[in-house]
């Protein structure tokens, strides 16, 4: 599902030059639950955004189910992240104005789809997270972990060729993570890819494989 060979990126801050990915190759099949993790400010988030397409390499190539996506223009690699990526952010990333239902419609209704058809799948993205009694909730009248499976509902409202998620339980606590990661492991079970950044061992270890960030280069767990 995932293909990247020899990803460079390097940070520059004055004279200052930082490489965080140096000559990096991931494969990730599909199906596949993969955990990456590392120490703090290892680059684990930017190898993320790198293969989500939220963010350009300095070099490598990253296939995604077939298509060579470094080599997509700047408006097909938006549309490719529209149609094809779900993503989950550390922060929730849910639009405080606009109802759990409402925020599961948005990339819905970028898509083209009609007022109708992205309710009736809103309405069973959330139920897929258990949480379509709370439909009508703004974000304001949900908890942290409620707020999470909301992203999550968003990120598979449109049936994504992958997820990934960025530290989706870091703000969370215990009990609540564990509520997150079992809606992860359901998704994953039905199918779904995932790639996802944790710090945390023990929810990497629920994972296919983890992937050890260290020193810019990939190492097995």
């Amino acid at each position: 599902m995932i293909k990247a060979t020899n990803l460079v990126k390097t940070f520059k801050t004055g004279d200052t030059k930082l490489t965080v990915l140096k000559g990096l190759d991931i494969d990730v099949k599909k199906g596949e639950f993969v955990s990456i993790t590392g120490r703090s400010g290892s680059g684990k988030s930017t190898l993320l955004y790198q293969l989500g397409l939220l963010d350009h390499p300095d070099s490598g190539k990253i296939i995604i189910d077939g298509v060579e996506v470094s080599k997509l223009s700047e408006r097909d690699r938006t549309g490719f992240r529209l149609m094809e990526l779900g993503y989950v952010f550390q922060d929730y990333a849910i639009i405080p104005e606009l109802t759990a239902l409402e925020n599961i419609m948005m990339p819905l209704l970028m898509k083209g789809f009609d007022m109708k058809k992205a309710e009736k799948q809103g309405r069973e993205a959330l139920s897929r997270v258990g949480l379509l009694d709370k439909q009508k909730n703004l974000p304001s009248q949900l908890s942290g972990g409620e707020q999470q499976r909301v992203s999550i509902a968003r990120a598979i409202v449109h049936s994504p060729k992958i997820i990934f998620a960025d530290e989706p339980t870091a703000n969370l606590d215990a009990e609540t993570a564990m509520v997150v990661m079992k809606t992860f492991l359901d998704l994953n079970r039905e199918g779904q890819t995932i790639v996802m950044v944790t710090h945390e061992k023990e929810y990497a270890d629920m994972t296919h494989r983890t992937l050890f960030l260290n020193e810019g280069i990939l190492e097995n767990k």
